[in-house]
Parts: C-alpha cells; sequence; structure tokens
C-alpha cells in the first residue's frame, strides 16, 4: 500500500508534509471576494495564515541550514554541483519550497491583504541569497542569463561556448552504457576520463577503425 501511495522519491513523512502545506494553500484560497472588498477577514482565515507563518518560518530555517552546506560541496565541480542538484532535488528544498512559492504568488494575486496580514512573504526573502549563490554555480548559468535577456529564436544561437561544454560535463555515462551503444554501431571513446563521439572522424578518416 505504500508504494501505491507515496512515490518512491519521496518518504511517507515528507509527503505527508506537502498534503499539509496544499490544506493550508486551499483554506487560504478566497471562494468569493467578500473579505477582499471588506478588508476584513474571520478569525478562522486569520489562524490558518498564521500557522502558514509559522510553517514557512520552519521550512526557511531548514532551508536556510541546507543551502550553504550544498553550496560548499557543489562548488568544487561540475559533477559534484550535479550530485548536489539531485539530492536538494528530493529534499524539502526541492519538493516543498517551489511549490509554496507558487502557492504563495498564487494567493498574493488572490487575495493581497490576507497575504500581508499573514506575513509569511517576507520570510521567504531571506532565501534569495542562498538561492542565487546556489544557481549561479550552475552549469551554463551565463548562456541561459543572455538568452533570458535575448529575443527568443534570434540571439540564443550567438552565446554559445564554455557555457555549453560545461552542461556536457555534467552528464554522466557509465561503461555499460558506452558499451551498449559502440555494439548498436556507435563509436564512442574515453580520452582522460571523458567521452567522445567519434563517428563522423570514423567516416573520413584513412587509418581505418583499428588505429582509432
Amino acid at each position: 500500500m505504500d508504494q501505491e501511495i507515496y512515490s518512491k522519491e519521496r518518504s511517507a513523512s515528507l509527503d505527508l508534509l506537502l498534503r499539509f502545506q496544499r490544506l493550508l494553500v486551499s483554506k487560504l484560497y478566497p471562494a468569493d471576494c467578500v473579505g477582499q472588498v471588506l478588508n476584513t477577514y474571520s478569525p478562522d482565515l486569520l489562524g490558518v495564515g498564521s500557522l502558514l507563518k509559522k510553517y514557512t518560518a520552519l521550512l526557511c530555517t531548514h532551508v536556510g541550514d541546507i543551502l550553504p552546506v550544498a553550496t560548499s560541496i557543489a562548488c568544487t565541480s561540475h559533477r559534484h554541483f550535479a550530485e548536489v542538484s539531485s539530492v536538494v532535488d528530493g529534499d524539502l528544498t526541492g519538493i516543498l519550497l517551489p511549490e509554496l512559492v507558487v502557492s504563495i504568488v498564487l494567493l498574493l494575486s488572490k487575495n493581497a491583504g490576507l497575504m500581508q496580514e499573514a506575513g509569511a512573504i517576507p520570510l521567504l526573502a531571506g532565501l534569495l541569497e542562498h538561492l542565487d549563490r546556489f544557481n549561479h554555480l550552475a552549469p551554463g548559468k551565463e548562456r541561459d542569463d543572455n538568452e533570458d535577456l535575448a529575443w527568443p529564436g534570434i540571439m540564443g544561437s550567438f552565446f554559445t561556448g564554455q557555457s555549453c561544454r560545461n552542461n556536457e560535463e555534467v552528464t554522466l555515462i557509465r561503461k555499460a552504457d558506452l558499451e551498449n551503444h559502440n555494439k548498436d554501431g556507435g563509436f564512442w571513446t574515453v580520452i582522460d576520463g571523458k567521452v567522445y563521439d567519434i563517428k563522423d572522424f570514423q567516416t573520413q578518416s584513412l587509418t581505418g577503425s583499428s588505429i582509432l
């Protein structure tokens, strides 16, 4: 039953926290605009808002403890960044935080007064510096930033170079994957721990496959 109910990537406790978070958001989502117009809210609604603030504070404390450690490890190499990212992605930081931010933005657009009354938004602002430091370690960050500033489909092709090679370095290829690829007619080779595809060079080379 556990395998049917809970995702393999999430523990039962993490799944319970996610359900609790969604319950809080659903209770705050306005069913009508009466309270929004009059700026008066029921005690129950204010209680849920206060609970959301406490929940957000606890989550931000956890994320604030995790991200500096993750950043210190991820800055070692692109491979370390990939490994750390996979761990963070399965943690509260990667599962609860993104959905909470989107939910709060949605609630803010529906009922700004209630969200200001709850006071959960300033707590999230304290995470921006930690998130920014970690995201700046991502391979290809410069290319992504440039493409965000460029016109779609026009300028994106100009921003190529070292950042693209950094993205390729993150991909991990197992020995079994390499052997299976070559059995299927491919021609991958390993030089100094990096995998190169020399299939096109094989057809042009005069030396023959044995020397390659």
